[in-house]
C-alpha cells in the first residue's frame, strides 16, 4: 500500500513538474514576444493637425480623432482621484498588477464560466490600449499581466497615468481627458469642476452607453457613483460631495471653436501639406502656422460677403426658397424642423413668414422664436423679371412675400433683414509685396457652399486690370507716359477672316491720347494701337516677367485688353512686382510647422524684395522689371484712383493707394487690383458660370476692394514711394506730350525715365491725329 502511495505520489510530482515546465515555457515564450517597452518613452498619440494664423489664432482642426496632449502636471488633482477612485483605488500600492483584484475575476470566472475579465489595472489597460487587441481571450490577458509587470519596471507611475489619461477614449470622437472637457464643456481641463471631473472619470467603462449626451439618466448615475466612490476613498469631504451630487448635468456638445474664420486658407494649407508629408499629417500632431494676420482676414471676410449680398440686392429678389403653406399654432413644430433641415450659409439663417402687416412680416426661425422684420429690412426687394429688368418698387409687405414663405434673414446692425441666397461669387486675396506672404484670402461668398476657391483655381479674364502689364512693356521698350497714341477707330482682320472692331467702354474716340490718360481713363483703342506696335512677340515674351506663362496668354491684339486667362492669386503675384518697386516674389500661405514638441520641422523662406541692407538669411528676390519703371506705373495706378475710373477709392482719403479697374467683354468678370507699398490686395466678383454681371468693375469689385482697405489701412501712416534715382520731373504739353517751357500756360509735370526725356521740338514721326477708321494687318 505504501508502494502504491510513493507510486501516486511521485506521478503527481512529475506532472506537477511537467506542467510548471510547460507554464514557464509557455511564460518565457509569451515574453520573449512582447514588444519593447522602452517606445512608451516617445510614443506618438494620434493627435489632428492643426492650421492657425500668424497670430497664433485656430482657424482649423484635421483628423478623425479629438486629442489634446496634456502632460502629467497639468492633470487637475481632483479628476486623477476621480479616475482611482474608479478605476483602479490600489494603483499607487501594486506593481502593474492586482493580485486580489485578478483573484476576484477568476472566482467569477469559476462561478458563472464567463469569459476572464475585470481585475485590470490602469497599467494593464495602457499595455491594452497601446500594444494588444480587446479580444477577452486567457492568452490576451496573459500577455497583458507579462506588459503591465514590464511597463512598471521601465515607467514611473505618473508617467503611465498620463499616457493612460490621454490616450482612453471617452466618446464622441474625444481621445483623452482633455479633449472630452472640450467636447463635453467647451472648457480647458483645468476649469472644469468637481462633478465634471467625475462625469469625465466614469466614461472610460462605457463611452457610449454612459455618454452624457445619448444616455443622460446613465451617464447621471454613473457620475454619482464615481463621486460617491471618491467620498468613500477619502479624497472628498460631505459638503463637496452633497454640492457635486446636487449639481445638475450640463454636459452639451461643443465643436472646436475655430478663431478666425478662414476655411478656404485652412483647406490650402492642408492640400500643400499633404503633398509635403503625406496622410501622417492628419495624425501627427502638426501646428501648423500661416501667414494669415486674423484681422485682415477678417477685413477680407467682411467685405467679399458684404458687397456680395449688396450687389445681389442690386439685381433684386428672385423669391422664397418654398411655401409651407398657411400659418397655425400646430404648425410651427413642423415648420422648425423643416427650418432645420437647411443650413445656414455664411450667417444667412432660414425663417418662415408667420404674420404680416402692410409695413412688416413676422417670422418664425429655427429656434421657434418669432421675430418682427421692419420695413426697412424689406424694402430693397424689387422683383427680379430677369437678369436685365427690375419690378417696380414694393409699397406693401405682401407684395413682396407670402405667408408660408420661407426665406432668408441677414442680421444687420439695423435689425434682421429680408436675404437671399447670392448666384454671385467674389473673392479677395491680400499679399505683402515684400515677401508674398498672403495676409488674407476668401476664395468664395461661402466654402460650405462652395469649396472651388476662386482665387487659386478660377481662370478668368482680368480685362482692363490687366493693362497695366502691357503699359509696363511699353515703358521698357522707351514710350513714356507722355507718348502720345491716337484713340481713333479700329478694325482688325482675324484669322477667321472676320473683322473685329473694338470700342471705348464709352463708345467714343477721343483722338490723340497720352498713356498716362489712356491707363487712368482705360481707353481700349490706345491699348490696341500700342501693342500693335510694339509687336506681339515682343510683349508676350515680356509679359512672362510677371509670371503669366505662354500658354495664357492668347496670340492676338485682345491680349492688350486682358482677354488672358489668370487667377487672382496671379494677378496679386503680378501687381506686387509694382508695390515693391520691381521684384518678382513668390506667393506662400504656410510659414512654420511644429511637432507635438513644439520642435520646428519646416520654417518658410521666402524671396524678399531687397537688394541693399539685406540680411544674411535673405534671398533676394530677382528683379524682372527696373526701379524707374515700377515707380512710373505706380504713378499711372495713383492717378486712375485720383482722377480716373477707381475715383470712388478716395473716399479712403489715401495718397498712397493706386490700382485698376477691370471689366471684360460683357460684364462678365469685375475686377479690381491695388496696392500701397506694404500691402497688395485684388477683388473679383463673377458668377461660376460666366454670364453678365451687369455692372463694371468699379461698380461689382471696387466695393469690396475699398471696404478691406478700409479696414485694413486704419490707423496705419501713409507710406509715399519715394522718386528714385534715375527718374526726372519735366515740363511737357498735355495735349502733344512733348517738353515746353516754363512760361507755357497749359504746361503741365511729367515723370521721365532719363534715357527717354522727350526733347523741345516734335518728332517727325509723331502719330497722326486723324480720326478716320485704320486697318491694322500683319499683327498675327
Amino acid at each position: 500500500m505504501n508502494r502504491f502511495l510513493r507510486l501516486i505520489r511521485a506521478m503527481i510530482i512529475t506532472s506537477l513538474l511537467f506542467s510548471a515546465a510547460i507554464i514557464v515555457s509557455a511564460l518565457y515564450y509569451i515574453e520573449y514576444e512582447l514588444p519593447d517597452i522602452d517606445a512608451l518613452n516617445t510614443v506618438q498619440l494620434q493627435v489632428p493637425l492643426q492650421i492657425f494664423s500668424q497670430d497664433k489664432k485656430l482657424i482649423a482642426t484635421f483628423g478623425e480623432k479629438r486629442r489634446i496632449p496634456v502632460p502629467y502636471e497639468q492633470i487637475p488633482e481632483p479628476l486623477i482621484q476621480a479616475v482611482l477612485a474608479t478605476e483602479d483605488q490600489r494603483y499607487f500600492k501594486h506593481k502593474g498588477v492586482d493580485i486580489p483584484g485578478l483573484g476576484r475575476a477568476a472566482l467569477r470566472l469559476l462561478k458563472t464560466g464567463k469569459k476572464l475579465e475585470g481585475g485590470s489595472t490602469i497599467t494593464m489597460q495602457v499595455a491594452r490600449s497601446f500594444y494588444l487587441s480587446r479580444q477577452k481571450t486567457m492568452g490576451r490577458k496573459i500577455r497583458e499581466i507579462l506588459l503591465a509587470i514590464k511597463i512598471e519596471h521601465k515607467l514611473k507611475k505618473q508617467k503611465i497615468l498620463e499616457l493612460y489619461l490621454n490616450k482612453v477614449f471617452l466618446g464622441n470622437r474625444a481621445y483623452g481627458v482633455a479633449a472630452a472637457a472640450a467636447v463635453y464643456y467647451g472648457k480647458p481641463l483645468n476649469e472644469l469642476t468637481l462633478d465634471q471631473y467625475a462625469m469625465l472619470a466614469g466614461l472610460p467603462k462605457a463611452p457610449s452607453s454612459l455618454n452624457p449626451l445619448a444616455n443622460p439618466q446613465a451617464a447621471k448615475k454613473r457620475r454619482d457613483h464615481v463621486l460617491s466612490r471618491m467620498h468613500d476613498e477619502g479624497y472628498i469631504d460631505n459638503a463637496s460631495y452633497e454640492k457635486a451630487i446636487r449639481a445638475p448635468l450640463n454636459a452639451s456638445y461643443h465643436d472646436l471653436k475655430t478663431e478666425v474664420k478662414a476655411s478656404y486658407v485652412a483647406e490650402l494649407a492642408r492640400e500643400q501639406l499633404e503633398q509635403m508629408y503625406g496622410d501622417s499629417i492628419y495624425t501627427d500632431g502638426f501646428k501648423v502656422y500661416t501667414t494669415i494676420i486674423s484681422s485682415t482676414q477678417h477685413a477680407a471676410n467682411l467685405a467679399v460677403r458684404d458687397n456680395v449680398l449688396a450687389y445681389d440686392q442690386r439685381h433684386g429678389y428672385r423669391g422664397p426658397i418654398q411655401n409651407l403653406g398657411m400659418p397655425s399654432l400646430e404648425a410651427m413644430d413642423n415648420w422648425t424642423k423643416e427650418l432645420n433641415k437647411i443650413p445656414i450659409i455664411n450667417k444667412l439663417e432660414p425663417a418662415v413668414v408667420f404674420e404680416m402687416t402692410a409695413k412688416t412680416i413676422t417670422v418664425l426661425k429655427r429656434n421657434g422664436d418669432l421675430t418682427i422684420i421692419p420695413w426697412t429690412g424689406l424694402a430693397w426687394a424689387r422683383k427680379q423679371i430677369n437678369a436685365d429688368y427690375l419690378g417696380p418698387r414694393p409699397k406693401r409687405a405682401n407684395q413682396i412675400v407670402k405667408l408660408g414663405d420661407v426665406i432668408y434673414l441677414n442680421a444687420t446692425p439695423q435689425g434682421d433683414q429680408l436675404a437671399q441666397m447670392p448666384r454671385a461669387e467674389a473673392g479677395m486675396v491680400s499679399l505683402n509685396p515684400k515677401n508674398g506672404a498672403i495676409l488674407a484670402m476668401v476664395g468664395g461668398f461661402d466654402f460650405q457652399n462652395s469649396k472651388f476657391n476662386v482665387i487659386t483655381r478660377a481662370n478668368r479674364q482680368p480685362g482692363s486690370s490687366f493693362k497695366p502689364f502691357v503699359y509696363s512693356a511699353a515703358l521698357e521698350k522707351g514710350y513714356t507716359l507722355a507718348t502720345v497714341i491716337n484713340d481713333a477707330p479700329i478694325v482688325v482682320e482675324q484669322m477667321d477672316n472676320s473683322l473685329w472692331r473694338p470700342q471705348n467702354e464709352t463708345h467714343k474716340f477721343y483722338g490723340p491720347t497720352r498713356l498716362r490718360t489712356a491707363i487712368m481713363q482705360s481707353r481700349n483703342l490706345v491699348s490696341i494701337r500700342l501693342l500693335a506696335l510694339m509687336g506681339l512677340p515682343y510683349t508676350t515674351d515680356y509679359l512672362k516677367r510677371f509670371g503669366f506663362s505662354a500658354a495664357q496668354l492668347p496670340p492676338g491684339l485682345s491680349l492688350a485688353l486682358g482677354t488672358a486667362t489668370v487667377t487672382p492669386l496671379q494677378m496679386a503675384q503680378a501687381y506686387s512686382i509694382f508695390a515693391n518697386g520691381g521684384q518678382k516674389v513668390v506667393p506662400y500661405i504656410i510659414d512654420s510647422i511644429r511637432d507635438t514638441q513644439d520642435q520646428i520641422i519646416y520654417q518658410a523662406r521666402p524671396l524678399v524684395a531687397c537688394e541693399e541692407n539685406c540680411s544674411r538669411e535673405v534671398v533676394a528676390a530677382p528683379r524682372v522689371i527696373s526701379q524707374q519703371n515700377a515707380f512710373l506705373m505706380t504713378s499711372a495706378l495713383h492717378d486712375v484712383i485720383q482722377h480716373g475710373t477707381a475715383t470712388l477709392a478716395k473716399t479712403l482719403g489715401r495718397y498712397d493707394i493706386a490700382g485698376k479697374t477691370g471689366t471684360t467683354q460683357n460684364q462678365v468678370d469685375a475686377w479690381f487690383a491695388g496696392f500701397t507699398p506694404d500691402l497688395v490686395a485684388v477683388a473679383w466678383v463673377g458668377f461660376p458660370q460666366p454670364q453678365s454681371l451687369h455692372e463694371y468693375g468699379a461698380q461689382a469689385a471696387l466695393p469690396v476692394w475699398i471696404q478691406f482697405m478700409q479696414a485694413t489701412l486704419k490707423g496705419k501712416r501713409e507710406h509715399i514711394i519715394e522718386q528714385p534715382p534715375g527718374i526726372v520731373s519735366i515740363r511737357i504739353d498735355p495735349m502733344t506730350g512733348k517738353r515746353t517751357s516754363a512760361n507755357d500756360p497749359v504746361a503741365m509735370f511729367e515723370y521721365f525715365m532719363l534715357p527717354h526725356v522727350p526733347e523741345k521740338e516734335n518728332p517727325a514721326d509723331s502719330i497722326s491725329a486723324d480720326n478716320s477708321e485704320k486697318s491694322v494687318e500683319g499683327l498675327y
